[in-house]
C-alpha cells in the first residue's frame, strides 16, 4: 500500500529542526513519563531549599510576602503571594483530588467495595497510627496541634518512586498505593475541614451551600456548559474562603459534584457517527454536533482530569513546593526542633509503615480482605514505607496547624527529612523484594 500523502503542514514538534529533535520531543517524552511530576516536585524543593539558604534568601522571603490585591466591586481580597498559592492555587490541586475520588468511587478501584477493602483499611491505619505516634511525642506542648501533619501520603512522590523502580513492582501494588492515597486524601480533607478551620461565619457557609445546591440542580437539568460551572466554582471558592473553612475545600466539593457517568451513551454516539459517515457531504454544523456528542460520551471527570492533571502536576505542585519548602537550615536545626521534629519523623517513617502494614495484615488475617495477586508481604511493607512520603499535604497542613514561623520551619524540616527517609527505606525494600520475590503470603 502506498504511503498516504501529507496534506497538512507539520507541526513544530514533528519537524526536523534541531530544536524540535533535541529539545521539544525529549521534553514531550519527559512529560509523558509517570515519574515526571515527582521529579519536578523534587527539583522545585531543591531550588527552594538552596534559595532560602543562599545569600539571596532575602529575595525569596520578599517574593513570598509580596502583597497581591484582588478587588471586584465590594469584594476585596488582600493576601501575600504565599497565601494566594496555598489558598487559591492549591484549590485547583484539591479539585483534581476530588475528581479522582469521584472517578474511583463510581467507576474505578473503589467501586468494588470488597476489592477496595484492603487499601481502605490500610489507609485508615496509616492515618490513625501516625497521628498517635506524633501525639505521644508532643502531647501537652506547643506543637500538639500538628497531629494532622504525619497523616498524609504524597501520591506524586510515592508513585514517582514506583515508576522509577519499573517492573520490579507488580501492577497490583501500584493500584493498591493509588487507592490507599485516594482514601488518605479523603481523610486529610476531612481533617482540614473539621479540625483546621478558622472561626466559622455561618452566613457565608449558607451561601456556599446554596452554590452546591445550584450545581446539583444544574446537573439534574443536564446543563453541560463548562463556563457555568467555572463561575459557580469561583463563587463557591470565595464563599468558603469568607466562611472560615479553608478555601481549598471548595475544590474538593466541586470535584465530587462532577458527573463520573457520561451524558451521552457511547453506543448511541457511534450510531450517530456511522449515520453521518454515510452522507456524501458534511457541513460545519454536522461536524460541530458530532464533536459535541463525542465529548459528552466521555465522563466529565475523565475530561477534566485529562485537562487539569498536567497543570497540577507540572505547575501547581512545583509552585507550591517552591513557596513552602524554602526553610533556612541552621547548624542547630536538628536539635532545636525538639519533640515537634521527632514526632513528625517518627509519625511518617515509623507510624505510617506500621499503621498501613499492620492494618493490612490484620484485615487479611481476619479474612476481611486478601493480599493482591503476585504481591508478597515484603512488597506490601515496602509500599507501606513509601506511604510515609507525606510531602505536599503534610506541608500544607503545617501552614494550617501553626502560626509561629519557628514551629512551621521545624515542622517543614521534619517533613522533608521524614519523606526522604521513607522514600529510601521503601525503595530499598522494594528493590530487595523485587529481586528475591519477597516473602510469600
Amino acid at each position: 500500500m502506498s504511503e498516504l500523502p501529507v496534506t497538512g503542514r507539520r507541526t513544530f514538534i514533528t519537524g526536523d529542526r534541531a530544536l524540535a529533535r533535541f529539545v521539544a520531543r525529549p521534553v514531550q517524552r519527559f512529560l509523558d513519563v509517570e515519574a515526571s511530576g515527582g521529579i519536578l516536585l523534587l527539583l522545585a524543593t531543591v531550588v527552594a531549599l538552596v534559595w532560602a539558604n543562599s545569600p539571596f534568601r532575602a529575595g525569596y522571603t520578599s517574593l513570598l510576602h509580596t502583597d497581591l490585591v484582588l478587588e471586584v466591586g465590594p469584594v476585596r481580597l488582600a493576601e501575600d503571594l504565599g497565601h494566594w498559592v496555598n489558598d487559591a492555587l492549591m484549590a485547583l490541586f484539591f479539585l483534581v483530588v476530588g475528581l479522582e475520588i469521584k472517578r474511583e468511587w463510581v467507576a474505578g478501584e473503589l467501586r468494588d467495595r470488597r476489592a477496595a477493602a484492603l487499601p481502605i483499611i490500610a489507609a485508615l491505619g496509616g492515618m490513625v497510627v501516625p497521628a498517635g505516634v506524633y501525639i505521644a511525642f508532643t502531647a501537652g506542648g506547643t506543637a500538639a496541634d500538628g497531629w494532622g501533619i504525619p497523616m498524609a501520603t504524597d501520591i506524586a512522590f510515592a508513585l514517582g518512586v514506583l515508576a522509577v523502580l519499573g517492573r520490579r513492582v507488580p501492577g497490583a501494588l501500584k493500584v493498591f498505593l493509588l487507592t490507599l492515597a485516594i482514601v488518605d486524601d479523603i481523610g486529610a480533607i476531612l481533617v482540614i475541614a473539621v479540625f483546621y478551620a478558622a472561626s466559622i461565619e455561618a452566613a457565608w457557609l449558607v451561601a456556599a451551600g446554596a452554590i452546591v445546591a445550584a450545581v446539583v440542580v444544574l446537573r439534574r437539568l443536564r446543563v453541560v456548559q463548562p463556563a457555568v460551572y467555572v463561575v459557580l466554582g469561583v463563587a463557591l471558592w470565595l464563599f468558603v474562603y469568607e466562611s472560615g473553612v479553608h478555601a481549598t475545600i471548595a475544590g474538593v466539593v466541586m470535584g465530587m459534584l462532577t458527573p463520573a457517568v457520561a451524558f451521552q451513551d457511547r453506543l448511541e454516539t457511534e450510531a450517530i457517527v456511522d449515520t453521518l459517515e454515510g452522507r456524501d457531504e458534511l457541513d460545519a454544523e454536522d461536524v460541530r454536533q458530532v464533536s459535541f456528542l463525542i465529548r459528552t460520551s466521555v465522563p466529565l471527570t475523565d475530561r477534566l482530569l485529562t485537562l487539569l492533571h498536567p497543570w497540577t502536576s507540572y505547575v501547581v505542585i512545583p509552585v507550591f513546593a517552591l513557596a513552602n519548602a524554602g526553610i533556612e537550615i541552621r547548624a542547630d536545626s536538628l536539635t532545636s526542633g525538639g519533640t515537634l521534629l521527632t514526632g513528625i519523623v517518627a509519625g511518617l517513617v515509623v507510624g505510617k509503615a506500621a499503621g498501613v502494614f499492620g492494618a493490612a495484615w490484620l484485615a487479611i488475617r481476619l479474612g476481611v480482605a486478601s493480599l493482591p495477586r503476585d504481591v508478597s508481604w515484603g512488597q506490601l511493607f515496602g509500599v507501606a514505607s513509601l506511604a510515609g512520603i507525606g510531602f505536599t499535604v503534610s506541608l500544607f497542613v503545617t501552614g494550617l496547624a501553626f502560626t509561629s514561623a519557628s514551629l512551621q520551619a521545624d515542622a517543614k524540616l521534619g517533613v522533608l527529612i521524614a519523606s526522604a527517609i521513607a522514600a529510601a527505606i521503601g525503595s530499598a525494600v522494594l528493590l530487595v523484594t523485587g529481586r528475591s520475590g519477597g516473602v510469600a503470603a
